[in-house]
């Protein structure tokens, strides 16, 4: 019998593949397939590369380049905490894919954990900013906003899924060149940031209500029995509707990774802002020996940012045979949460 030479075969079918007139005899659905083929593919390298998250920065080498400082020269105060906030925003829009969250086309639009991890930083970027423009910009509840601050502070409330008119990007770059604005006012001296005890404790007191509900959120992934402690500590306290005493809360499965990658934005985001606390309040916390405890929250939420090495967020029970990744993102955000109250402590009384 003839020996049929396979790999030649083969050889020639590969080189027909891309010859244009088995196009032409194949014909358009062929064609078609070919592209959709190609066309799903790039959409999963896509998905992978965006799937990426930022990775951590240097606040102090990060203000040094935003205002065009030598590194070592002294900066105005302020100008950290300014540009760290100025960051946060280039970092949603700049990243690999940009801003994914109000994507209308895939590959973003077939995303969630990136999008969810955009509004965890976006929640702190939005409640930050209303701080600068509250109280680090201003002297006393009589001063005057700062025009850059109040026009930054609107531009990042903007509903983040909008995609036109305005697109939310548009509206986040506004913001952000407003903030900018507002550290060139630093520098020329127009402007005045407020590093005092009682701003930081304004700021530490919006961490701490956000921590303090992302740890809920995060602890539910198992369900849990709650006692109703809404009026506790307050005899003649009342609420608009009564509540059971007890209610039984648990995150539905789909949602569990949302509320982690938000969780994780969150984090991410005030891990940053921290570090810029430490440089700008400096004197304020060695005067009440707080750097230590400053020091201890940043560690813990540093903790928050380790890899993930699992292709998914694990839902196992408390000490089931499958880890939780919930509870253990819980338990470094209720550490934090906990150090920071203990800092807001020495703030007052220190």
């Amino acid at each position: 019998m003839p020996v049929i030479d396979t790999t030649a075969k083969k050889s020639k079918e590969v080189i027909s593949y891309f010859n244009p007139k088995v196009w032409k005899e194949k014909g358009l659905k062929w064609t078609l397939g070919f592209f959709s083929v190609t066309a799903v593919i790039a959409i999963f390298v896509l998905m992978f590369i965006w799937s990426t998250e930022p990775a951590q920065f240097d606040v102090l080498d990060n203000t040094y380049e935003l205002t065009g400082t030598e590194k070592g020269q002294t900066l105005v105060n302020g100008a950290v905490t300014t540009a760290t906030l100025s960051r946060l925003v280039s970092t949603l829009l700049d990243k690999p894919g940009g801003f994914i969250e109000n994507d209308k086309m895939p590959p973003g639009v077939l995303m969630d954990n990136i999008p969810n991890w955009e509004f965890g930083v976006l929640t702190q970027i939005r409640d930050f900013s209303l701080s600068m423009r509250d109280d680090l910009s201003r002297s006393q509840s009589q001063s005057v906003e700062n025009k850059n601050l109040v026009k930054a502070q609107i531009s990042f409330n903007i509903d983040s899924e909008s995609w036109m008119l305005p697109a939310a990007e548009s509206s986040y770059k506004k913001g952000r060149e407003k903030v900018e604005a507002y550290l060139e006012e630093l520098k020329d001296g127009k402007a005045q940031f407020y590093a005092r005890a009682d701003n930081l404790q304004v700021l530490l007191n919006k961490m701490q209500k956000r921590l303090g509900s992302l740890s809920q959120n995060l602890s539910a992934s198992v369900g849990q029995v709650r006692i109703n402690t809404d009026l506790a500590g307050d005899s003649a306290a009342t609420k608009s509707t009564k509540t059971a005493s007890e209610q039984r809360i648990k995150t539905d499965w789909l949602k569990i990774d949302d509320v982690f990658y938000e969780s994780r934005g969150q984090a991410w985001a005030i891990l940053h802002i921290l570090k810029a606390v430490e440089i700008d309040f400096q004197s304020v916390l060695k005067k009440k020996n707080a750097i230590v405890s400053l020091r201890q929250i940043i560690r813990e939420l540093e903790s928050t940012q380790a890899t993930v090495w699992s292709p998914f967020i694990l839902n196992g029970s408390g000490f089931g045979f499958v880890t939780n990744h919930s509870l253990v993102m819980a338990s470094y955000i209720s550490r934090a949460n906990a150090a920071l109250i203990d800092l807001k402590t020495l703030l007052e009384n220190g």
